[in-house]
């Protein structure tokens, strides 16, 4: 069940990403930097469903070790944004709460499944 609840947050983030991403100016840096949040935040969804058809436990470790590269990566793109001025931060405040607590989760399941090796 927590399998499948994740999966639908870390949907809704990507859709939540690409809808800042597409709000964004049609400029040479907000272009670059939209590029990158994208690819960082769909990747986190994507890869998290493999996660869960993982084929060994190292093999889940790995891959929800690319989760938490990539969500983390799609944070700090956010933050960029809101420091050069891209987007307000009240504009990005829930979405960059639900990243750190996709993060949090991401890293909270690989600890477990270390411990449980």
């Amino acid at each position: 069940m927590q399998a499948e609840i994740l999966k639908r947050r870390t949907k809704e983030y990507a859709l939540a990403i690409l809808r800042i991403a597409a709000r964004l100016p049609s400029d040479q840096a907000s272009n670059i930097l939209a590029g990158q949040l994208m690819r960082a935040g769909t990747s986190v969804g994507a890869n998290y469903r493999a996660s869960c058809r993982a084929r060994s436990r190292a093999d889940f470790i790995a891959k929800l070790k690319i989760v938490e590269e990539e969500c983390d990566e799609s944070l700090y793109w956010l933050e960029l944004l809101i420091a050069s001025g891209q987007v307000q931060e009240t504009a990005c405040a829930e979405l960059m709460f639900e990243g750190s607590q996709i993060l949090s989760m991401i890293v909270a399941s690989i600890k477990t499944a270390r411990s449980s090796q």
